[in-house]
């Protein structure tokens, strides 16, 4: 069944067309037309999550090089924007498997350009998906409760992170992604909700980060309810061109300061590998690694890292708060870890 959302309000209507592969290999076409949907400039088209949902789907194939445009300038002005109220993501996913979206252009979205939920055996890849540096909460990919997931061959550009990884994902391919402007790809944040899952097994490889917030990043939130694991990690063959924080893992989560210093995250963070990872860093601390004084990180290994500062403030550092790991290859910032906590 798919159940497509009315889409676009104040939007230039186009014809979507979805094909879905049935096991006796026809193929379905929705019109969205069909569906309720009107492109008079006046009628909206929306008031659920998404502008356009597929939900318990197998076999689903989104392909083509059409534009969806939310035109959401609108929604992110100040005197507009509102972190409370809910916005319809792009495009999203629910309960969706063995499938899988290519070719598409998503712009301006008014929140997360394509988000997904308990999707297995789905492959992302050549999709652009852009929207202003300042922009917010459009995240490029937010993902959760999935596995078996390819992410590859796009470009990514928002003004949050460019995929968010949440509570329980594994086994995740990311490579060749050109990430800039947003937050860069991020793990979580994680450990506010109590019924948060483990993550496991992600993979993120031949990037580049260009002008980002972050790079490879880890938030979780200090004085979390969830104990959670994040496990098995690889970071490997990563550029980072002007990045303010190319490598960063942060237990001490708080967007929006002051926050009450209750206590440490309960997040485990472990099995973390970060191997060659060059280029530029905007901010003097290259290298930060934030861990949980009650949940140290555990076995982090640092391998051939070399991220300049040209700031006025001297060469990069790096800052290592109760990680536990080891470093080898070439290394600068000289490493901060040993094999004792910090």
């Amino acid at each position: 069944m798919a159940c497509i959302s009315y889409v676009f309000k104040n939007l230039c209507m186009f014809l979507l067309v979805v094909a879905v592969a049935s096991r006796s290999g026809t193929w379905k076409i929705f019109d969205v037309r069909k569906y309720g949907a009107k492109g008079d400039g006046k009628t909206d088209n929306v008031n659920q999550d998404a502008w356009i949902n597929f939900q318990y789907i197998d076999n689903l194939i989104v392909t083509g090089h059409g534009t969806v445009d939310s035109q959401g300038s609108h929604s992110w002005s100040s005197t507009n924007f509102d972190m409370n109220r809910r916005l319809p993501a792009n495009m999203a996913f629910d309960f969706v498997r063995k499938s899988r979206i290519n070719g598409l252009i998503s712009l301006n979205s008014k929140s997360e350009h394509l988000n997904f939920f308990c999707v297995y055996h789905f492959n992302i890849s050549h999709v652009n998906l852009t929207a202003p540096r300042n922009s917010p909460n459009t995240d490029g990919i937010k993902i959760g409760m999935s596995s078996n997931v390819k992410i590859r061959d796009s470009h990514i550009g928002s003004g949050d992170d460019c995929i968010a990884i949440l509570s329980g994902n594994t086994n995740f391919d990311i490579h060749n992604i050109t990430c800039g402007p947003g937050h860069g790809i991020s793990l979580g944040s994680l450990g506010k909700h109590k019924e948060e899952k483990n993550v496991e097994d992600i993979t993120v490889r031949d990037t580049v980060f260009n002008g980002t917030s972050d790079g490879i990043r880890f938030k979780t939130w200090e004085s979390s309810v969830a104990e959670i694991t994040v496990s098995g990690f690889l970071y490997e063959n990563i550029k980072m061109v002007d990045v303010r924080h190319p490598i960063n893992i942060d237990q001490k989560y708080c967007p929006y300061p002051p926050c009450p210093k209750l206590g440490d995250s309960h997040v485990q963070i472990r099995n973390v590998t970060v191997k060659n990872i060059w280029g530029t860093s905007r901010n003097k601390v290259a290298v930060n690694l934030q861990c949980s004084k009650s949940f140290p990180c555990k076995d982090i290994q640092l391998i051939d890292i070399n991220l300049t500062h040209n700031g006025s403030d001297g060469p990069a550092t790096a800052l290592c708060e109760n990680v536990k790991g080891s470093a080898r290859g070439k290394m600068f910032p000289p490493s901060c870890l040993n094999s004792a906590c910090r």
